[in-house]
């Protein structure tokens, strides 16, 4: 198997397991709105979900040529691995239920961008550490995790919650990227 085809793989599996929260949370504080104001609401989550991801993008890709970064990141993902193994694989994630402040389409829209900004960036980190130098394979991740953010999100997260097989390779995905950038660095560093 080339180095490219298991990058693709890797980054496949990353957005599968990580693309779909975004939209879950954008659905549900739109939930909580009169049906002229939920289209707002998912047309401003989602465009700013996607320049989220687009500038984060940018930014770590840039930050993981940084020597002692790569350590971090990697261990940030293996927190990721962590919570996403007791969440998703266990099942022991409770509902969360968002407070919304449905007095304001502003406000809710707010509550959507900071949701979107804390739930792309693991996704962004684990894309961008699985592509490495190979910035087409970037631009790739980042498209697809628009896509399946914007359109596949729901049928996603019941794909995963019926077939645990998905989010499983998803978790080993992410572990060896967080392997890989954490040996990537102490190789330097030691």
């Amino acid at each position: 198997m080339s180095e490219e085809l298991i990058i693709f793989s890797q980054i496949v599996f990353i957005d599968l397991v990580l693309a779909g929260d975004n939209a879950i949370i954008i659905g549900m504080v739109a939930s909580k709105f009169p049906v002229d104001q939920r289209k707002k609401i998912i047309f401003w989550g989602i465009g700013g979900a996607v320049i989220l991801r687009i500038v984060l993008t940018m930014l770590t890709a840039y930050l993981l040529q940084i020597t002692g970064l790569r350590l971090i990141g990697g261990l940030l993902l293996l927190y990721i691995v962590y919570k996403l193994y007791v969440d998703v694989i266990k099942n022991s994630s409770k509902e969360e239920n968002i407070k919304v402040d449905s007095s304001s389409l502003i406000k809710a829209i707010w509550t959507v961008l900071l949701a979107d900004f804390t739930m792309s960036l693991d996704n962004v980190l684990g894309v961008a550490g699985a592509a490495g130098d190979h910035y087409y394979l970037l631009i790739f991740g980042l498209i697809l995790s628009i896509i399946l953010m914007a359109t596949a999100a729901t049928l996603i997260s019941k794909w995963i919650k019926k077939y645990k097989w998905i989010a499983w390779l998803g978790l080993i995905a992410i572990l060896v990227v967080a392997i890989e950038l954490i040996y990537t660095d102490l190789k330097i560093l030691l």
